[in-house]
């Protein structure tokens, strides 16, 4: 059996933030409550959107508490400010941070019993689906307006942890490149390889079938094209890679990823490396671990990215090939390609068993051990 969860509704195309007040008013919503980052509050990313709810005479609150690896406290902060607001449905602009946070407050005031952040880890055995969630994504990178899952970060304990729940997936998903258009380079190179992770793990995952593959290949090959404009800042390149990093989000949400995630998790919670950046680094070195568990899948992922000359290749030279375009794209937009200067070796035993502790371990298509997983970080430092 396999089951396929994606948005009520979901909008792509250039302005189409427009649409936000009749879903508001379609689903009932007097007050909304909008949850996004302190930065792009600053730069007047925020305020295109809440112009829009102004025109329409919509009531909002807006909620900027957000880091941008989400906390414990930023979530207990957001579900007290709900509470206190009056408002009925969500706002989530952003990216991962802004989305992550939305999800969980949703979660909660829908499913007090799970108040304690903690008790949401894995798969929380929620009743009812979370407070309506119109999201608004300002990267193209995270497909968190997709997903059923969230990150949270525990600061205490210096860990991430995934929750899966099919009850947090926004009920409308608003893609407009327009909000995207602001994201400087680094970040846009960062969330596009994020984009590109989740559609290389979820083919490859354990859980993949046909129809997760669709979505997979469809976005390595749309990512591909696409992200070096992205980040040169052409129209094209942005509007690609809105819509690319949303198809992958359709197919691995279903399925899964794998260790490059669980790798990258521990990274951004010991030393708040951007999610992106951490996945970017990982993913051609744990391509090359994972080969051999891949059958002729490689060679899919080689052609989606524009490799010519596949069919004729050994299963060693797509394999390659593979590997080799996605180190290519990540070293043409800038990625840094390994981990020194970011990596301390003494952190390598707790960071490996955080890894295999991970939600995201079980659907890595080979199983690591605990010393395969220090092997890979300790290749990159």
């Amino acid at each position: 059996m396999a089951r396929i969860v994606l948005n009520e509704t979901s909008y792509h195309g250039a302005g189409c933030i427009k649409e936000i007040p009749a879903e508001v008013k379609g689903r009932g919503m007097s007050k909304v409550f909008v949850c996004s980052d302190p930065d792009l509050v600053k730069f007047g990313v925020t305020k295109k959107v809440l112009d829009v709810l102004d025109d329409a005479k919509i009531e909002y609150e807006l909620y900027s508490e957000i880091k941008p690896n989400p906390t414990i406290e930023n979530v207990k902060t957001g579900v007290a400010a709900f509470k206190k607001s009056g408002a009925q449905g969500i706002i989530a602009i952003g990216g991962g941070s802004s989305m992550d946070t939305a999800k969980a407050v949703g979660i909660i005031i829908a499913n007090p019993e799970f108040e304690d952040v903690r008790s949401l880890e894995g798969v929380a055995p929620t009743k009812n689906p979370c407070v309506p969630i119109i999201a608004v994504p300002t990267t193209a990178g995270t497909a968190a307006e997709v997903t059923i899952n969230y990150v949270i970060t525990d600061v205490e304990k210096k860990r991430k942890f995934v929750c899966v729940d099919v009850h947090d997936i926004p009920v409308v998903a608003v893609i407009d490149p327009e909000m995207m258009a602001s994201m400087p380079k680094g970040l846009t190179a960062a969330t596009g390889m994020d984009a590109l992770t989740h559609a290389i793990e979820g083919y490859i995952t354990k859980g993949a079938w046909e129809m997760t593959d669709m979505f997979h290949l469809k976005a390595i090959e749309i990512i591909s094209k696409s992200l070096r404009g992205a980040v040169a800042n052409t129209k094209e390149g942005r509007e690609g890679m809105a819509l690319g990093q949303y198809v992958a989000g359709m197919g691995f949400s279903n399925v899964g990823l794998g260790i490059v995630h669980s790798m990258a998790h521990g990274l951004g919670a010991l030393y708040d490396t951007p999610h992106g950046i951490a996945n970017a680094i990982l993913l051609p070195t744990i391509m090359e671990y994972n080969a051999e568990a891949t059958g002729d899948k490689y060679r899919e992922i080689a052609r989606a990215m524009g490799v010519k000359g596949v069919d004729d290749m050994t299963q060693d030279e797509y394999r390659k090939a593979a590997v080799d375009a996605v180190k290519q794209l990540s070293i043409d937009v800038g990625i840094p390609q390994d981990l020194k200067g970011i990596l301390k070796d003494e952190d390598v035993d707790f960071l490996s068993q955080s890894a295999m502790d991970d939600a995201c371990r079980p659907g890595n298509p080979k199983d690591p051990t605990l010393e395969d997983i220090k092997a890979l970080y300790r290749k990159l430092i």
